[in-house]
């Protein structure tokens, strides 16, 4: 089993920058992809950003430029960076790790962008 702990939400003002972490309570290096989703209220949910096991980098295109994925092996982390936040980036965001058909989900982080 995986445990995933998303921390670093908040509420921030329009243009302002937010660090999002999520830590996993083992080893990340074996998985899949790691990824960030969020669900404003309402909405489906949503892929904001993924990191292949490869390196590769995927994002939602309401994000690109602005959002940046990344991850430490040793401290068994991903995080999201999120520059120039919108009122619309408002949502929970949810860290998610896949190892072959099984994914796994955190609890989430509200992040809330104020206009």
């Amino acid at each position: 089993q995986l445990q995933l702990v998303e921390s670093g939400g908040g509420l921030v003002q329009a243009g302002g920058s937010l660090r999002l972490s999520c830590a996993a309570s083992r080893t990340i290096f074996s998985f899949n992809a790691m990824g960030w989703y969020r669900q404003a209220p309402g909405k489906q949910r949503e892929l904001v950003a993924a990191l292949t096991i490869g390196g590769s980098t995927n994002y939602a295109d309401s994000v690109k430029g602005r959002f940046t994925i990344s991850r430490d092996n040793a401290k068994n982390t991903v995080y999201l960076q999120m520059n120039s936040l919108k009122p619309e980036d408002t949502a929970v965001y949810h860290c998610s790790a896949e190892s072959g058909l099984t994914r796994y989900w955190g609890q989430g982080t509200q992040v809330t962008v104020s206009s």
